[in-house]
This record gives C-alpha cells, sequence and structure tokens, in this order.
C-alpha cells in the first residue's frame, strides 16, 4: 500500500487526511495537465512570501481561465488552516486550480467546472542542507525547453514531460538533476528550480523562457542589496559551462549550490563565495517582516460545507 505523508488538505470545502483528497479521474487536471498551482513554504512557524505566491497564483488563474472559487484572503486563511491543523511548523504548501469535470462530459472547456483544492505537507528539499557542501551533480539536457511561445512558463504548469525526459538523461550521465536548453543553445532552467551563473563576481540569470521563481526574486532583490551586479539576460550554455560559481534556486531548498556540471567540477567543486553568501542571507530574510508572515497571525478559516 502506498504510504501518505502526514498533513492536511482543503477539498471540496472540507478539510481532510491527506490520503482522502482525491479527484476525479476525468478531471481535465490529470487527463490534459489543465491547471496551475503555487507552492509557498512555511519555515519555523511563518509563511515566506505569501503575497508574491499569492499574486502569481491568482495571475496564472487568469491568464488560464480558471476561476478559483475563493477569494486571495480566503485562499491565505485556507493555506494557514491547512498548516495548523497539520500541526507542521516546516511545511510544502500547495495551492491547485483544475480546469475540472464537464456535468455533461463536453469537450468544450467552458463547459468545466473548475475546482481548487489546497493541502500542506512536510518540507520538501531538492537538497537538503547536510548536502549543500557537496552541491547540485546537474547535467545539461539534449532535450529542449518546451517553448514559451507553445506554454508561458511564466504560468507554473504541470507540463513536465520535457523536464522528466531531461531528468533520465541526467540520472544516464551520473547526475542527480538536470537544465534545459532552448532551440538558440541559451540555458532555461531545471525541474522545479531556476539557475544562475558567476563569473568575475557577477551574476547573470535566464530571462525569458523561465518561470519567475519566487525563491529567484528573492535571490535578485539579496543579491541587489549586497550591491552584486546581477542581469537578467540571455545566459549561453557556453557561459554557463565557464561559470565560476553556479548555484539553483527553488522553494524546495532555497540556494542550491551547483558543483558539478557535466561531470566537471564548477571552479573548484565546492560553493563559492557568492553562493555561501546568498544562502546565508535567505535563510536570514525568513525573519523579515516584510517577507514573512506569521501562520498564527492569518485569520481561522471553517469548512464551507
Amino acid at each position: 500500500m502506498t504510504g501518505y505523508p502526514p498533513g492536511c488538505a482543503f477539498f471540496d470545502g472540507r478539510f481532510c487526511a491527506i490520503e482522502d483528497a482525491r479527484i476525479s479521474v476525468l478531471d481535465w487536471g490529470f487527463l490534459r495537465s489543465d491547471a496551475t498551482y503555487d507552492v509557498v513554504h512555511v519555515w519555523k512557524g511563518r509563511f515566506f512570501r505569501l503575497d508574491r505566491h499569492l499574486d502569481r497564483f491568482f495571475a496564472s488563474a487568469e491568464t488560464l481561465k480558471l476561476a478559483v472559487p475563493h477569494s486571495r484572503d480566503a485562499v491565505a486563511a485556507i493555506l494557514a488552516e491547512c498548516v495548523r491543523r497539520s500541526g507542521l511548523e516546516d511545511a510544502y504548501v500547495e495551492m491547485v486550480i483544475t480546469r475540472g469535470v464537464s456535468p455533461t462530459f463536453s469537450r468544450d472547456p467552458r463547459d468545466a467546472v473548475n475546482r481548487f483544492f489546497a493541502f500542506a505537507i512536510p518540507f520538501g528539499w531538492i537538497l537538503r542542507p547536510q548536502e549543500r557542501e557537496a552541491g547540485l551533480a546537474v547535467a545539461v539536457a539534449r532535450t529542449q525547453r518546451i517553448g514559451a511561445a507553445s506554454v508561458d512558463p511564466t504560468v507554473k504548469n504541470y507540463h513536465w514531460l520535457d523536464l522528466v525526459m531531461g531528468l533520465y538523461e541526467a540520472y544516464d550521465k551520473g547526475a542527480g538533476t538536470v537544465v534545459l536548453p532552448d532551440d538558440a543553445g541559451n540555458v532555461t532552467e531545471g525541474p522545479g528550480f531556476n539557475i544562475f551563473a558567476v563569473r568575475d563576481g557577477r551574476v547573470a540569470t535566464p530571462a525569458a523562457g523561465v518561470l519567475h521563481g519566487i525563491t529567484r526574486l528573492s535571490a535578485l532583490e539579496l543579491l541587489a542589496e549586497a550591491g552584486i551586479a546581477t542581469e537578467t539576460r540571455a545566459v549561453p550554455l557556453n557561459e554557463l559551462r565557464a561559470a565560476d560559481e553556479i548555484f539553483a534556486t527553488s522553494t524546495a531548498g532555497g540556494i542550491m549550490p551547483v558543483t558539478s556540471l557535466d561531470g566537471s567540477p564548477v571552479g573548484d567543486g565546492r560553493p563559492g563565495p557568492v553562493t555561501r553568501d546568498l544562502i546565508a542571507a535567505y535563510w536570514a530574510a525568513h525573519a523579515r517582516p516584510d517577507w514573512s508572515t506569521a501562520v498564527a497571525d492569518l485569520p481561522a478559516t471553517e469548512p464551507t460545507g
């Protein structure tokens, strides 16, 4: 029997155990990846950059013509209640809106009844704190990222087959994860993370063809506060390969050093000074009142029936 992590879900207007939160096999979110979602984390009882995640979630839903059946404040309250009921101090908190199911099984997406749900489970890591010194071993895939003209990467989505195939390429090369190029030979992103290159003390990260991650945003703002020159622009693969440091950013782990690229060490094979300082600044920022919100400060909500 498949186990479930501890946590709490909000589904069909009620809070429930994770294992009781299930969608129909006819939901277009399952059948066609017709959905959007967002993930915010809670660290030591505080949501990190909740407002930014809510901004992106509602903007993504609007772009995809999905109707969230709750107000922004109500969604925040639902997320907080999921965390409270889970009893977790550090949590991974997801909100999802799917196209849903048409009552008449029509193929017209306008007939579908959109479905919202949310859940809180223990915090998940791409790279655990005890693994930071070793860093990520990354491969560059032959598989190209889905073009932005086809699927807007700034809308968080479940179109991951290119990323999954890239992961298998990485595993075949002995790497743990992957970054995908675009059709012009520029780096885009990896499965669940953005990528940054550091060369001669200057930092660059792809501007296009990528999700505008909230951790990416936090890194850009923290680098600016530290007075480090940073650019968002096209980053050719050969520039990534020549970098003194590479790091990845994700809600699932924060700032993560990349110490190996295609089997070769990045720099001296250890996290570099820019990356180390940014890691420290990022985790310290979790206590900033302008960037974090205590779960206890958000209103309680009750099942709606």
